[in-house]
């Protein structure tokens, strides 16, 4: 008889000053992880960095005896710093990233007038194709291209869970804005009904959540809840009330906090630009162009 498919360990770490959660993908057999989304704590006020969440999920790494072979990003996040580098340096793994990140890089290229940005996907060890599988131990994850929040977009599915970075949030929030450079209201609709195509006892693990009326976090969903009750894309809304909702919202939300720092940094894998002469590394502002 066959044997049955491996059951994926996962924890997931909630950081509050961003509303992000990360997650840890571990195969409980051979003790082989991926750790996905990683934040580096970053104060904009004073320009300092810290690595509190990244040292929290790295205690827990030693404490399970796990072995990183993956460091995954689901897309160049514009609300906080990847502690990608960081976590490899001290865990080891690669850095994955989906392969239309060279599309994301060359918008920031030329936003920040940086030719030090590269345009070809460096420094990444990974850049994943749609339907492309790759293994965590025993597992087996296949990368799902779901652009429209960033033409970069991608999750990663392991079997029954799919970690699906911001294309949705939990039901009572809806969906990811789409007003960023290379971002598509119409792309992200078609993005969620492929994922909304799986089965529906299918769990949906979230990047973000930003609860609603007080109600704790959440970062899991399943596929038949965000059918029925996604307050943006529930089951029967179409691909142009879709469009009218998202582009009507997004014109009322502000930047993101760390959107300018964030992407500077994220487009390079995590890697801060190149120190100045005097050994300290600088991030740019564009000044009236966003």
């Amino acid at each position: 008889m066959p044997h049955p498919p491996i059951q994926a360990q996962i924890h997931a770490f909630f950081d509050a000053a961003t509303h992000t959660v990360s997650h840890v993908v571990a195969d409980p057999h051979s003790r082989r992880c991926a750790i996905i989304d990683p934040v580096l704590d970053y104060d904009p006020k004073s320009g300092r960095s810290g690595t509190l969440s990244a040292e929290l999920i790295a205690a827990w790494v030693h404490e399970q005896q796990l072995t990183v072979d993956w460091l995954l990003e689901t897309h160049c996040h514009a609300d906080h710093l990847s502690a990608a580098p960081w976590l490899q340096q001290r865990l080891g793994g690669r850095i994955g990233i989906g392969a239309r990140i060279t599309e994301v890089q060359q918008v920031f290229r030329r936003l920040f007038n940086d030719p030090g940005i590269p345009v070809d996907g460096s420094p990444f060890d990974q850049l994943f194709e749609d339907g492309q599988r790759f293994a965590i131990g025993g597992l087996e994850v296949e990368v799902l291209h779901t652009p429209g929040h960033t033409p970069a977009c991608i999750s990663y599915r392991v079997g029954d869970d799919v970690f699906i970075g911001d294309t949705l949030f939990m039901p009572d929030y809806g969906s990811a804005r789409c007003d960023f450079p290379g971002g598509d209201a119409a792309t992200l609709y078609r993005s969620v009904q492929r994922l909304l195509g799986l089965p529906g006892h299918t769990r949906l693990h979230l990047c973000h959540d930003y609860p609603p009326n007080g109600r704790p976090p959440c970062w899991i969903s399943t596929v038949d809840e965000q059918r029925a009750r996604n307050v943006h894309l529930h089951e029967g809304v179409s691909e142009a009330d879709f469009v009218t909702l998202r582009q009507a919202r997004d014109r009322t939300l502000a930047m993101p906090l760390l959107l300018l720092p964030s992407v500077q940094v994220n487009v390079r894998a995590g890697q801060l630009p190149a120190a100045e002469s005097n050994g300290v590394h600088y991030l740019k502002i564009p000044f009236n162009a966003l």
